[in-house]
């Protein structure tokens, strides 16, 4: 349904940090940066897989309350790593990787705040 969703963020460095590392486990990388003289006074990094870009972020007004975003996983150790690398990144624990039968038998997910506090999910829906 969605081809990409963006957001501002309050440090853009900051954050673009936190996403390479986060991301890494998942095998999402940054794939696009515009810079600021390309788009009139604003730079985007785009985080995706071979060369597509899906997940942005950019300078400007952070948002006000919380997202949520949640990226697929391989395998439950992909979500696994994405939440130790989240932590040592700077995030915040908002949930350990685990089974979630409320949503389904399968549903293994990890939840971690990200630097401006949205709520960062990585989940994996097949059977171990």
């Amino acid at each position: 349904m969605l081809d990409h969703v963006g957001i501002p963020v309050s440090d853009y460095g900051r954050s673009k940090g936190f996403y390479l590392r986060a991301f890494a486990p998942l095998g999402y990388d940054l794939v696009m940066e515009v810079s600021s003289p390309e788009t009139g006074g604003r730079s985007h990094a785009g985080f995706g897989t071979k060369g597509r870009p899906h997940f942005w972020i950019g300078t400007g007004i952070p948002l006000k309350g919380q997202a949520h975003f949640a990226f697929m996983a391989k395998d439950r150790t992909a979500v696994d790593a994405f939440y130790a690398a989240a932590l040592k990144a700077g995030a915040k624990d908002n949930g350990p990787p685990g089974l979630r039968p409320h949503y389904h038998a399968n549903y293994y997910g990890a939840f971690v705040l990200d630097p401006d506090g949205h709520n960062i999910e990585a989940v994996c829906h097949f059977p171990e």
